[in-house]
């Protein structure tokens, strides 16, 4: 497992790479040696599938990483107390050697259908006809995400949105001629402490300015500014009322304008019955390879966000131990490695599902 996992980091695969695109042929291989039937998808996404009992399980994860090229130079691959380090190990490398390996270790399973999507980073944009076609007639889906820090499985996760606020102000000169402008920059400060206080820890929603933009040179009112959000909501029912607050913004300043633009990315992913079996599930398989599994929500979105909105039960988490996910300290944990993919192997064979 660890001689895989070194291999997979050490091929860089920022999303839109060619290293993507040898991730997932390696990956392929793996399968095929399983005995999968394997269709690499255009955009670089793996789609196989391997005969098994009944309706078959879906197997999502990943080949991209956030991590762009050049970036094993100054963090190599290296195993340190316990720790196997790199970009890319704990999101999601290791946990796609815990598929592998799971997959080896169930035998006698379900019929298995694996997506691994391509650009799972960047919002899964071209997979996501892709997934929604392969999640067609599936009885469940285990997401081979990492867990949380302490290993509970996630059972449900915020929607997100991706949205770009342009405003538009009048231009003059700073120095002669300031109170003829308008600053775009000035009334985009206003739009950013209240786009920050929507937040609502309660509800579940959480508005973040990530980037802002504006402004030609220091000497001239801004004419023109921008800010990119990222929001969440923890329900489906709080999309359209998220949606709403964006679009009641108003100018604070005489002669400026603004325009929203954007939309959904993943829309949320909230407990179901179905989900509350597979964890039930999880938690007696846990507890015979002597691990004590909880359940937690998270903030982040995954591709188990679009299946689960066609109403497929979905159990994510189920990926390698670790932590630093996107952080100079991404690493796995090496003894749980055969412990998680055991698990998953579990859950694999189980008939009930």
């Amino acid at each position: 497992m660890i001689d895989l996992l070194r291999e997979l980091v050490e091929i860089e695969s920022p999303t839109y790479s060619a290293g993507v695109r040898a991730v997932a042929e390696r990956m392929a291989r793996e399968l095929e040696r399983l005995g999968a039937d394997i269709h690499v998808l255009e955009g670089d996404h793996v789609l196989a599938e391997l005969p098994g009992e009944g309706e078959p399980l879906l197997l999502l994860g990943h080949t991209d990483t956030v991590w762009p090229e050049g970036t094993l130079e100054r963090m190599p691959f290296r195993l340190e107390d316990g720790r196997a380090y790199g970009p890319g190990s704990y999101d999601m490398k290791g946990c796609l050697v815990v598929m592998l390996e799971a997959i080896r270790q169930a035998p006698s399973r379900r019929a298995l259908r694996i997506f691994l999507t391509a650009d799972e980073e960047m919002g899964s944009r071209t997979a996501r006809p892709h997934l929604e076609q392969a999640a067609q007639g599936v009885a469940a889906a285990f997401v081979v995400e990492p867990p949380s820090g302490d290993g509970r499985l996630k059972t449900a996760r915020k929607g997100l949105g991706r949205f770009h606020l342009a405003v538009t102000g009048r231009s003059a000169h700073a120095g002669t001629d300031r109170a003829a402008g308008t600053s775009a920059i000035e009334e985009l400060a206003h739009q950013i402490l209240a786009l920050h206080a929507l937040n609502d820890d309660e509800r579940g929603l959480s508005v973040n300015v990530g980037v802002v933009r504006g402004g030609t040179t220091e000497n001239v009112v801004a004419a023109e500014a921008e800010a990119h959000i990222d929001v969440r909501v923890a329900t489906a029912g709080d999309l359209a009322r998220a949606e709403r607050m964006l679009q009641s913004l108003e100018p604070v300043l005489a002669g400026t304008s603004l325009a929203l633009s954007g939309g959904w990315t993943r829309p949320p992913l909230e407990r179901s019955d179905g989900t509350a079996v597979l964890f039930a599930k999880a938690r007696e398989h846990g507890r015979a390879l002597g691990l004590d599994i909880g359940e937690t929500s998270s903030g982040g979105g995954s591709d188990g966000n679009l299946v689960g909105a066609l109403g497929v039960p979905v159990l994510d988490g189920l990926g390698a131990l670790g932590a630093g996910a996107h952080a100079d300290n991404e690493h796995v944990l090496v003894a749980a490695l055969p412990v998680r993919a055991a698990l998953l192997a579990r859950l694999l064979q189980d008939p009930g599902l």
